[in-house]
């Protein structure tokens, strides 16, 4: 089957533990597939997300190479196969209903302090369309839930019949940008303008892109006329999108706008007892405790580490222990440290701050860019390996030495300014949370 053939391909760019513990695991169904649509059934939801995140565009490259198409991929956990049988035959809702994830429900989200306010709005939403608040912004950082949100709004209102258009930012530009080179725009006007519920994920993406920035502003007009529930989710609130029209930020404020907070531990610890009930994996309370106390806030990289520790107790053979999930950890911690560039550092400052990643790298005494120099030079020693001459090199800065002083310098603003330091401390944040999402 060429399908096989697709799977095979994939063996050769994977690593043979990442080909062992997730691909060779996925099998391609014939059932629920269709000329736009791959269906892959895989054995739990924690496999099905790594594969999302990391495999899908690659998967359906691959498609297109092998089979001249390049289909939705839709990864699908076993426990979730009764859930897309159900929906095959629902006709022309089956397109929109197989790009949510099943798995995201109301029911399976972990509900504590720092995300029950947009919890408790999107249940209404989902409840009384475009009556109490329209639009809604959820924003937060990286692996918060965001995503869990909106597809749990999707999955509540197609009980009720309604049609329902979920798609991140990405994907909204890419289908404008096919439509636009294939002159068929009437489509996508009429797909994206005649639901009852437009869900769309991380808008920021949309910051600098004004072609599809107008084309969403006339689509976001016509639904909200039309009474349309309009729900979106970004990393930061609308002020804080960079190359974001003020038109399409002053709309965007006009409902609720409602933020997630990183989990406490509590919430942590409901999470990963969560997530082990519903994969049947035994874990003691005491490793639980562990995990939650060491793990970072981002709830993709909780589902990943316990993933691995069960694929790697089901190798050996024998429980998870307390050695594996410190061995997990620590692993962890490590890749991290060693996957950030100072490429990235940068990007991030200059993102924060409004300027220019080649400005931080130019021999502007500008305050503001020499201070952005500072930081950088700051988070690249505390999260990096990189030494004063290479962070000089890197910087076009005179020597090792101008690196030092400004190092001393930021550390005397951080220890003397609580704002100051409160930035760095969000921006460090960032560039982890950043990381580990590329990781896991």
């Amino acid at each position: 089957m060429l399908e096989n053939d697709i799977l095979n391909q994939l063996k050769d760019e994977v690593t043979e533990y990442e080909y062992k513990t997730y691909i060779s695991k996925m099998r391609y169904d014939e059932n629920t597939s269709k000329s736009d649509l791959a269906v892959f059934i895989v054995p739990n939801i924690y496999i099905a997300n790594w594969i999302k995140t990391k495999y899908s565009e690659k998967i359906a490259h691959l498609f297109e190479i092998y089979k001249k198409i390049k289909p939705e991929i839709n990864i699908i956990a076993e426990s979730q196969k009764k859930d897309v049988k159900s929906l095959k035959a629902s006709g022309s809702k089956m397109q929109t209903r197989a790009i949510l994830n099943p798995s995201y429900t109301f029911n399976s989200f972990v509900v504590g302090d720092s995300n029950k306010f947009s919890y408790e709005i999107a249940k209404q939403i989902s409840q009384k369309q475009a009556e109490v608040y329209n639009p809604v912004l959820i924003y937060g950082g990286t692996g918060l839930g965001k995503t869990h949100i909106l597809n749990a709004i999707g999955n509540s209102v197609l009980e009720k019949n309604k049609a329902v258009i979920y798609v991140t930012a990405e994907q909204f530009l890419n289908d404008y940008i096919t439509r636009l080179s294939n002159h068929t725009m009437d489509r996508f006007r009429d797909k994206y303008r005649n639901c009852d519920y437009l869900l769309i994920d991380d808008v920021q993406f949309f910051g600098g892109k004004e072609g599809v920035q107008q084309e969403f502003f006339h689509t976001f007009n016509e639904l909200h006329d039309k009474k349309k529930q309009i729900v979106m989710t970004s990393d930061k609130p609308p002020k804080q999108i960079l190359g974001l029209e003020e038109r399409l930020k002053s709309r965007f404020e006009w409902g609720i706008i409602a933020d997630i907070q990183p989990p406490g531990l509590e919430t942590k610890i409901s999470i990963i007892i969560q997530k082990c009930q519903l994969n049947q994996i035994e874990i003691d309370r005491e490793i639980i405790n562990y995990l939650a106390s060491n793990i970072n806030d981002n709830i993709r990289q909780i589902e990943g580490i316990i993933l691995k520790l069960n694929a790697q107790a089901s190798i050996i053979g024998q429980n998870i222990t307390l050695a594996m999930a410190k061995n997990a950890i620590k692993d962890t911690q490590k890749e991290n440290l060693e996957n950030i560039t100072l490429e990235n550092i940068t990007k991030i400052v200059s993102k924060e701050l409004n300027i220019k990643p080649s400005e931080i790298k130019s021999k502007s005494r500008n305050k503001t860019i020499a201070n952005a120099r500072r930081i950088v030079i700051y988070l690249a020693r505390t999260l990096t390996p990189n030494s004063m001459p290479a962070l000089a090199q890197f910087l076009n800065m005179k020597d090792h030495s101008s690196v030092s002083k400004a190092m001393k310098m930021i550390t005397t603003e951080i220890n003397e300014n609580i704002n100051i330091k409160a930035m760095i401390d969000e921006m460090k944040n960032k560039i982890q949370r950043e990381q580990n999402n590329k990781l896991i």
